[in-house]
């Protein structure tokens, strides 16, 4: 019933949209939490860089992202991101697409989480002399990310479906060889099949797990 699958390294495509989630998600959670504490600083040069960026970015198709790196910064400013291999170089650029585009809705989630903390507990952290950083970082980032678990597993699960996106640039992820697969076999629905039964097995857990922790992080108020 599966013979079509011979000849084809399905679990390598699959690990490499793996690969492309994790290192995307761990960039954009990192440059997203840049962001939100720009938009909610208090230096107007920083809030307006931050709303700016997120504002247009989110309204960037990600496929035009993703080609703007390759076509963009590899082809036109010759940027490879340190590897002189086409495929590692594409690999690179798709994982900074990704993030580049993902971390405005991390920041927007995390957001709306700095928003549920009383101001009074910032008031109070001012009150015995932190700082800004300090009051962000011990205080209210805490907080606001023990109230956003769900939100952010939303994100990441969009992410790992963004993934496929690569494959507009040559990643050789579950898309490229799906597109590869029902080009050469005469089994459209099999395929089809097979692979989103791939990105349930990927999706499935991750909002499982997530929602779990939610409940379990949940800050009660």
């Amino acid at each position: 019933m599966f013979d079509f699958l011979e000849g084809y390294d399905l679990w390598e495509a699959f690990w490499t949209t793996v690969q492309l989630t994790v290192l995307s998600a761990v960039g954009s959670l990192i440059w997203g939490t840049l962001l939100a504490a720009m938009r909610v600083g208090p230096v107007p040069l920083m809030r307006g860089f931050g709303t700016a960026y997120v504002n247009i970015v989110r309204n960037i198709p990600l496929t035009v992202i993703i080609l703007f790196t390759s076509l963009g910064l590899n082809q036109t400013f010759g940027i490879s991101l340190g590897s002189d291999q086409t495929n590692t170089t594409n690999f690179r650029l798709a994982v900074l697409g990704l993030i580049m585009y993902t971390a405005a809705f991390v920041c927007e989630a995390l957001r709306s989480g700095i928003n549920t903390v009383p101001v009074g507990q910032a008031e109070a952290a001012r009150a015995i002399g932190l700082n800004f950083t300090q009051v962000l970082t011990l205080v209210v980032l805490p907080q606001a990310f023990r109230s956003v678990v769900g939100p952010l597993a939303n994100v990441l699960i969009a992410l790992t479906k963004n993934t496929t996106v690569a494959a507009a640039i040559g990643v050789a992820e579950a898309a490229l060889l799906m597109k590869e697969m029902i080009e050469n076999e005469a089994q459209l629905i099999a395929i089809s099949a097979v692979f989103a039964f791939g990105f349930v097995c990927l999706t499935l857990p991750t909002g499982l797990f997530f929602g779990w922790l939610s409940k379990k992080v949940a800050v009660k108020r």
